[in-house]
């Protein structure tokens, strides 16, 4: 196995230039996956924070007869109405924020009361449009902590 030194080096530069190649694939392919988790959770995110509206709204809205109409005091509420004899579910269970993966949500009060949730994250979304009408808020927002769910009770009609 004599080889002119010339043609081991020209081996060694091409394993040297496929391993090269090899790690940029690798990180175009990391980066994606990156992205594609990402979207994930910004999807996950609308569905969750919807879920809390939902349920928020339906706390509110259905105060038993003769009773005003509140907000919930906590989002343990939610699970359990206990305004009525048998107690409402509003809400399957409390969900963690898919963003940040903690139940700490940040609350949008009114007076003591909770009116919304949102997460904590200052991270910068990566949808910016094509949202529902009911997130259409959302658009340009710079940070994930902007997508605020909230219900707001329609006004009070007087007569």
């Amino acid at each position: 196995m004599n080889r002119p030194p010339r043609q081991s080096g020209l081996v060694m530069l091409a394993l040297l230039l496929a391993l090269l190649l090899s790690a940029v694939l690798m990180m175009q392919a990391a980066e994606t996956w990156v992205t594609t988790l990402k979207r994930e959770r910004e999807a996950e995110l609308l569905f969750v924070g919807a879920q809390y509206r939902l349920a928020i709204r339906r706390y509110y809205l259905g105060a038993p007869s003769g009773q005003p109409r509140r907000f919930p005091a906590q989002l343990e509420d939610l699970l359990e109405d206990t305004r009525y004899p048998v107690p409402v579910q509003h809400l399957r269970r409390l969900y963690a924020d898919p963003i940040t993966g903690t139940a700490d949500w940040g609350l949008v009060r009114s007076g003591d009361r909770i009116a919304g949730v949102y997460s904590q994250s200052q991270d910068k979304p990566l949808k910016q449009t094509g949202f529902e009408p009911a997130n259409v808020a959302f658009e340009g927002r710079d940070a994930y902590k902007e997508w605020v769910f909230m219900f707001v009770p329609p006004p009070v009609r007087r007569r």
